[in-house]
């Protein structure tokens, strides 16, 4: 494999990610830098040195110390911010918190992440109220084309509207500040799904406004695995259980103590989100993410370029209104699994391929490890693929 240069190359060594794979899905699952991963062993191998003291007696104010830090990050006060596993525990707690009534309406996008969406319909199921995903054709036009569309959906009935940040399946960074500053106005509840949004995207979660907030730390953050957030303004908090009833319940509870305090639970990866943040303040992530960008803006041209399919979004809108570091190109209709598979088993490239409606997109993510090599192999691997693949789909052969 071609030697790496320059930054990428230094970055590339400080990840753990096999030499021989070229990774282009950083979205899926992240990746964690050496020193950031050394932190969460180090903690780890504290916790055992020691069990009983680490989880009975220290591990409540590491935590704090760990929101903390992660509040400065997100300018949110950590009295309202608890580690969870992921975004998508976070957001069970509160969609399985939510006193909801026959008729009530939960107002969405057809662009949300398949787990949320099955949450919420079951959620639904047994409450009576309606998940409402309100479509957002490709390719989306300008942000306030999107917000207008998004409101006009809005109905006397809507008690929640819950948006990606990032979505999963598009990777298009949603409009969310103006629909939640409508949303507000209008005394609707609003929960955002930010799986993809910390250390990929600017976020002020006191400027955003917003009554709900889960985020990842271990995707575009880098931190180990099973560190994301919930965030819930101070209003809302008393309603907010937790997906477990222990011994964070005593006494005078709180929207922390609740999912915080439940017994035996290695809080490591939590524990290294302050060396995440510290990881990217030290290695110029805004120049990293920037760099980032100008590659994901490159394969987008270049696979159009390559299957004559325009992008996602017109071309008059800029690119960052819609994506940053991960993009969604579209190409031509084929069995998305074999053309997957192929790509890994053939060219060793880690990439996902999905859709949106009858579109195939493929979804490449750029992280500060990658480089134009990785993309030239991408497109060369596309190039001899497609043909093949595409034309197997249009012959209806298997």
């Amino acid at each position: 494999m071609e030697k790496r240069r320059g930054q990428e190359g230094v970055l590339r060594d400080r990840f753990l990610l096999d030499p021989d794979v070229i990774f282009l899905n950083h979205g899926s699952f992240g990746a964690c830098p050496r020193p950031v991963f050394d932190v969460y062993q180090q903690w780890q191998r504290e916790l055992e040195r020691q069990p009983v003291a680490f989880i009975g007696r220290r591990k409540k104010e590491l935590l704090a110390e760990a929101r903390a830090r992660l509040g400065e990050y997100v300018n949110a006060d950590p009295g309202s911010l608890v580690y969870v596993p992921n975004a998508t525990s976070g957001l069970n707690i509160v969609a399985r918190s939510l006193a909801l009534e026959p008729g009530d309406e939960i107002l969405t996008t057809d662009h949300e992440y398949g787990a949320l969406n099955m949450t919420w319909q079951r959620v639904c199921a047994k409450s009576g109220a309606t998940y409402i995903q309100h479509p957002l054709p490709l390719p989306v036009g300008s942000p306030e084309d999107v917000v207008e569309s998004f409101w006009s959906a809005v109905t006397p009935r809507t008690r929640v509207v819950f948006l990606s940040h990032v979505t999963s399946p598009t990777a298009l960074i949603l409009p969310v500040a103006e629909i939640v500053c409508r949303a507000r106005a209008a005394g609707i509840l609003t929960i955002i799904d930010g799986a993809h949004a910390p250390g990929h995207v600017p976020l002020d979660l006191t400027a955003l406004g917003a009554d709900v907030y889960a985020g990842n730390c271990h995707k575009w953050l880098c931190s180990a695995k099973g560190a994301g957030f919930l965030y819930v303004r101070p209003e809302h908090q008393d309603w907010v259980e937790s997906l477990i009833v222990s011994w964070g319940w005593l006494g005078d509870h709180t929207f922390v103590s609740r999912n915080e305090g439940q017994a035996t639970r290695d809080p490591a990866a939590y524990l290294s989100v302050p060396a995440a943040i510290q990881f990217q303040a030290e290695n110029d992530w805004d120049a990293v993410r920037a760099r980032c960008h100008a590659l994901a803006t490159s394969v987008r041209d270049r696979i159009a370029e390559l299957t004559g399919l325009p992008p996602i979004m017109v071309d008059d809108t800029p690119a960052w209104s819609w994506y940053g570091q991960m993009v969604a190109c579209p190409i031509p209709p084929c069995d998305k699994q074999a053309l997957h598979d192929r790509l890994w088993d053939d060219y060793r490239i880690e990439v996902p391929v999905g859709g949106y409606g009858d579109q195939t997109l493929i979804r490449v993510s750029i992280q500060g490890y990658n480089t134009e090599a990785d993309l030239d192999a991408l497109v060369s691997a596309l190039g001899a693929l497609l043909p093949e693949l595409a034309g197997r789909a249009a012959a209806g052969v298997a």
